[in-house]
């Protein structure tokens, strides 16, 4: 891996989302809305549902393939250039995950999201809000 002085990398991503599994997503829904105090923003399914926590968004999910409640949170970076900042990291040693991609139509962009995997095998999403190209 290449000496992170020397080579030249994009600024740090920011956080954008925060990923809880839960096993009753109502109850969690009401937590965080109710109890916390966190602005809902919107449900995807009966699987997930998302809030704001200042800039970050939470997301709420059932387990979804593997891992249990509380045991497999995922951290989501904002970036640029999705799909190539994806494919510089994994050159840098990043684990591919998902490749990026389209992942929900918005009313003012789409989302894309990839993931990558850790050193320990934490998951690590990347995501995109690509606008219209009037809007960028």
């Amino acid at each position: 891996m290449a000496d992170a002085e020397t080579s030249p990398t994009p600024s740090a991503p920011e956080l954008g989302q925060v990923a809880i599994t839960v096993a009753d997503l109502a109850a969690a829904t009401a937590f965080y809305r109710d109890v916390l105090g966190l602005r809902f923003l919107f449900a995807a399914g009966p699987n997930l549902a998302f809030l704001q926590a200042g800039a970050v968004r939470v997301m709420l999910s059932v387990p979804q393939g593997h891992g249990a409640p509380g045991k497999n949170s995922a951290l989501y970076f904002k970036v640029e250039q999705i799909v190539e900042t994806h494919a510089a990291m994994v050159a840098k040693g990043a684990v591919n995950e998902r490749a990026p991609a389209m992942a929900a139509p918005m009313p003012d962009h789409d989302l894309w999201i990839g993931f990558l995997r850790d050193p320990e095998g934490n998951l690590v999403g990347l995501m995109e809000e690509v606008r219209p190209p009037a809007e960028r």
